[in-house]
């Protein structure tokens, strides 16, 4: 297993996918056809559910159907893996989200986080937004995690593990395409000058962007590479010198 840095989190969070039952999910909803034939057979796009999860004020169950319009609360110790579209997700524990609507019902245009914490893989598709209090990140196809520190005024972590994503904070703007973890804080303030800032990467295994990419019929860019680069929060597979993140050079 890959190294992970813990902020705010425990080991619980990011080993929820070791458990023999997670596994089993992961491994029947591959085996069934996906995310068409959960459609066509009505049986839910739940794949995992742990502890409490309200879907709109009510408690999910496991047979259930997240749809786009969703609003969805983790209680502590609680997680959600569900499947819409052609898009894979995971809900942390005390975390609120908003799922709104695409070009149909089983299509996300915008995942709306308000605290906690999500991953989530996308394949290519129409426009797709990521929205935090601080931050706003264009998905183009690709595996990302975000958080919101609600005790840090909304300050925003997000990693693009892979992919191509548009990111803009306040009046900053940057493109971020990365190979392994491309990491960013968005500030709720400017820092030393910046909204955009360059971040570590925390709180997230590669194991997980695994798990949910083959939900969504994908692999990661390390498994397509069949290689790992440096988990520094820089986005590449070598070494590579501050400067080269993005958000030291903004637009």
């Amino acid at each position: 297993m890959t190294q992970h840095a813990l902020q705010g989190r425990s080991e619980a969070d990011v080993l929820w996918f070791r458990r023999r039952s997670v596994l089993q999910a992961g491994a029947a909803w591959v085996a069934a056809g996906g995310f068409g034939a959960a459609l066509a057979q009505q049986r839910g796009n739940v794949v995992e559910l742990r502890g409490e999860v309200l879907a709109n004020g009510r408690a999910l169950r496991p047979q259930d159907w997240v749809q786009t319009g969703d609003e969805l609360v983790s209680g502590p110790g609680s997680h959600l893996v569900f499947v819409l579209g052609n898009a894979a997700f995971l809900l942390r524990p005390q975390s609120r989200l908003v799922v709104e609507r695409g070009d149909t019902i089983n299509a996300a245009s915008v995942l709306r986080l308000l605290t906690g914490a999500v991953a989530s893989v996308w394949n290519r598709g129409g426009a797709r937004q990521i929205v935090t209090p601080t931050l706003t990140a264009g998905i183009r196809g690709t595996g990302v995690y975000t958080e919101v520190f609600a005790a840090e005024d909304s300050r925003t972590y997000f990693c693009n593990c892979y992919g191509e994503v548009a990111l803009a904070a306040g009046f900053d703007r940057a493109l971020s395409q990365a190979a392994y973890h491309q990491s960013f804080w968005a500030e709720p303030v400017p820092r030393e000058g910046r909204r955009l800032r360059p971040a570590q990467a925390i709180n997230h295994t590669d194991e997980e962007l695994e798990f949910l990419a083959a939900l969504a019929g994908q692999q990661t860019a390390w498994q397509r590479a069949g290689r790992k680069g440096v988990k520094d929060g820089q986005g590449y597979m070598e070494q590579r010198p501050a400067d080269a993140h993005p958000a030291m050079r903004l637009r």
